[in-house]
């Protein structure tokens, strides 16, 4: 998917989560697979917690972040994260051989509310589950107090 913040570099996009330019960032990207918007992301000891452990405010950081993903390209909208439950499973490695996939899909939509799965896997093992509650603004509060822009997909 293309990142529509991009065109915002010079006017100070720099999330933490998803800005290709933050040099601390995490620097996701994220694809569509049918219903499920996935991200694939490998680790660094900079992100630790304990030693060798991805820390669990990394792993949530990114859990939330491909949620928002999630509802700016299925319901080209913004929202806010109203509630976020985490489990962890297994201890996530922290080493850059790591590859991380991490998949969002949606359970069900009650009027503005969005609620969400999503799976943190390594090599097909689910390591992380968290369910994920949005309120979605509407597309005119979107656009005009969150400056959004919709989120298109990559030319192939």
């Amino acid at each position: 998917m293309k990142n529509p913040w991009l065109p915002l570099v010079a006017e100070g996009y720099n999330c933490f989560a998803c800005a290709p330019s933050n040099p601390h960032g995490l620097k996701m990207e994220f694809w569509e697979d049918g219903d499920d918007v996935v991200s694939l992301w490998h680790p660094s000891p900079d992100y630790e917690g304990w030693l060798g452990t991805l820390h669990g405010g990394i792993q949530s950081t990114l859990i939330d972040e491909i949620g928002g993903w999630w509802i700016g390209r299925k319901l080209q909208t913004s929202a806010m994260t109203t509630n976020l439950n985490v489990k962890f499973r297994k201890p996530v490695p922290s080493s850059p051989d790591t590859t991380i996939e991490l998949r969002c899909r949606m359970k069900e939509q009650k009027r503005a509310f969005v609620i969400m799965e999503v799976t943190l896997s390594i090599e097909g093992q689910v390591y992380t589950l968290a369910e994920l509650t949005y309120y979605c603004f509407s597309k005119e509060t979107a656009i005009n107090d969150f400056r959004f822009q919709p989120f298109e997909l990559e030319e192939e």
